[in-house]
């Protein structure tokens, strides 16, 4: 514990099962352990994970309440924000404020509040590419609705080559860029691991952990899996949907396939896999990539913007495959299975509580007055 008590603020737009809604409440919790004052508010009252109790939560809707994401959601949410920010801060004004997540930056960044971070968790330019296949001038608004937001402000990186994406791709040239990773409880993964949940299947199998979107590139892992052809099942931990049945069955994987849906403990299902793999075209720190070494299992993973290259160095690196390479990715099954690494002396302390938590401590004093 940090001799000095901090009064942080942390925004986001929900708590539904999504990876950076995972590792924001582990990051509130963490900082909370610490004997640090946390106030997390919740533009949308919509909760999948349950913050800790020693967290204070301010919901600005009611339960299961969504807001309109338009011109007049974003303000009407920013006057909220604001008016709940000030009541929150009248006896002590916060020490930082984090931001995670487009929406709830841009909605942070409309109510102007004060001394804030904005974490950014993922690669903007590759979304934005992604954007301009289908819409360029869609493209183009959003690139200059990011700078808007972001230019001359405080950010975090999750990674370092989020870090570098902001620079020279978005060109923030001028922003005030800290790269803090996610942080990881080492123990408690492994405790959490070692327990033995329902409907953990008894055939050998390869686990997928994320939702079913077009970044996580389904359709290449099931492509990669009929190259491959393991004798193992492919178990997807992503809540079931009529169009990943589609596209399973398309795919002729109905028999080979279990979608196990969101569970709240997947470190077990983690834990008992062969393999763990990661296909995505983009991420920004691959948190299941730092899980799965935690709980000691295989890990392949396309070599994506960003965050698997600086996980899997050394004897890992063999396990990175170039995006969207379907073969390279079934070969790369193949050995993590048939010739696993001994994972042992993978340094993990740079994802560890203690060491994430200073990063955080050491804020204030990196705040810089947005230019």
């Amino acid at each position: 514990m940090v001799s000095s008590n901090l009064k942080i603020a942390l925004v986001i737009t929900n708590l539904r099962g999504g990876g950076a809604e995972k590792a924001f409440l582990k990051l509130a919790a963490l900082m909370r352990r610490r004997g640090h004052d946390v106030h997390l508010f919740l533009l949308e009252n919509i909760l999948e994970h349950i913050p800790a109790a020693a967290i204070k939560v301010h919901a600005l809707t009611a339960p299961g309440r969504a807001l309109g994401k338009g011109f007049l959601g974003k303000r009407l949410a920013a006057a909220r924000l604001r008016r709940q920010f000030r009541q929150q801060a009248h006896a002590r004004p916060f020490d930082f404020t984090l931001v995670t997540l487009p929406f709830a930056d841009e909605v942070a960044h409309l109510a102007g509040l004060p001394r804030v971070w904005h974490r950014i968790a993922n690669t903007l330019s590759v979304e934005i590419e992604n954007l301009r296949h289908s819409s360029p001038s869609k493209a183009a608004r959003r690139l200059a609705r990011y700078r808007r937001i972001y230019m001359g402000k405080n950010l975090i990186a999750v990674s370092a080559g989020v870090a570098d994406d902001l620079q020279r791709e978005l060109g923030l040239t001028d922003a005030n860029i800290v790269r803090l990773y996610n942080p990881f409880d080492l123990d408690e993964i492994r405790r959490l691991a070692a327990e033995t949940p329902a409907g953990l299947p008894r055939e050998r199998y390869i686990v997928h952990v994320g939702r079913f979107a077009p970044q996580k590139r389904h359709d290449l892992l099931f492509d990669a899996w009929r190259i491959a052809a393991p004798p193992h099942k492919l178990v997807l931990l992503t809540p079931p949907s009529p169009a990943l049945d589609a596209l399973i069955a398309a795919a002729g994987l109905a028999g080979d396939v279990i979608v196990a849906g969101f569970q709240q403990n997947p470190y077990p299902w983690i834990r008992a896999a062969d393999a763990l793999v990661l296909c995505s075209d983009h991420e920004g720190l691959p948190n299941v990539l730092i899980e799965a070494l935690i709980c000691g299992t295989q890990i392949v993973s396309t070599d994506c913007p960003s965050g698997p290259r600086e996980i899997m160095a050394g004897a890992l690196a063999r396990f990175l495959v170039p995006v969207g390479d379907a073969p390279a990715l079934a070969a790369a099954l193949r050995a993590a299975v048939g010739n696993p690494i001994s994972l042992a002396d993978v340094d993990l302390a740079r994802f560890s509580d203690d060491t994430v938590a200073q990063g955080y401590e050491g804020l204030p004093a990196r705040w810089r007055e947005p230019g």
